[in-house]
């Protein structure tokens, strides 16, 4: 795979909360913390950010010593392991669900990022958030799931940081609604789409208004991540676009 360029790390690292005890892998507890810690030791970690538990099954959770998590509370916690950064205070945005129904529109998205980008809010988005680009998916994994057009963590994330610049609404759904992996662009330096671009400076900014915790990480999903991050390096439309059929082939 080709050097990755600093616009592309800066959008990467950290970039995925796992809570896999949450829909639609809603794993037991043991497998979730196997998995974590997996995924700690994979080639791809630098994706990985916390460990997302509720915090009634803290006691039942040992925890490694370099792990980082997040802790879902409803009131005063009490005394904590080290490990614990973070308690769930962000503004919060569901980008999918079970059923069509449960996605947000596109249009509602893109009001939902330049508001918090412009009062400087950090947020979570949760749920449905599953596969890089926009496109159309099983929404979960039952043989008989309905399948709709999910939105792409590339572009929610490329989104915020554009909201984040302050680009217009129309610039923020139109990053939302891209379809096309090619599209973006990834360069030593700066992110590039249709036209527009952001600095590394900047892209780098997404990690202080905007977290996610996709409800899954399958076992090969980090390095397929991974694998479709060599196709959107610059100059390799044609590969991004194999690599994200390649992903959607998978997903089913």
């Amino acid at each position: 795979m080709p050097r990755m360029p600093d616009s592309l790390r800066a959008l990467l690292v950290n970039l995925i909360d796992y809570a896999g005890l949450y829909p639609p892998a809603g794993l037991a507890l043991p497998a979730v913390l196997e998995n974590y810690e997996t995924y700690l030791a994979s080639p791809e970690s630098r994706m990985l950010n916390r460990l997302v538990l509720p915090a009634a099954k803290l006691p039942e959770a040992p925890l490694g010593d370099n792990w980082r998590v997040t802790l879902l509370v409803e009131g005063e916690p009490g005394p904590l392991p080290a490990q614990v950064e973070t308690l769930e205070t962000f503004a919060k945005v569901r980008t999918g669900g079970l059923t069509p129904e449960a996605i947000p529109s596109s249009e509602a998205l893109a009001d939902f990022l330049g508001e918090a980008a412009s009062r400087h809010i950090a947020f979570k988005a949760t749920a449905g958030l599953h596969h890089p680009i926009r496109s159309l998916h099983p929404l979960t994994y039952a043989p008989d799931s309905p399948c709709a057009t999910m939105h792409g963590f590339v572009n929610v994330f490329v989104a915020a940081a554009f909201a984040w610049q302050g680009a217009e609404r129309d610039a923020i759904l139109d990053v939302l609604n891209e379809g096309d992996a090619g599209a973006f662009q990834f360069l030593t330096g700066e992110l590039r789409w249709h036209g527009r671009s952001i600095t590394v400076a900047r892209s780098s900014a997404r990690a202080a208004i905007s977290r996610t915790a996709l409800a899954r990480v399958r076992s090969r999903s980090l390095s397929r991540i991974y694998r479709l991050w060599g196709g959107l390096l610059s100059g390799a439309a044609p590969r991004a676009a194999a690599a994200s059929h390649a992903a959607r082939a998978e997903a089913g």
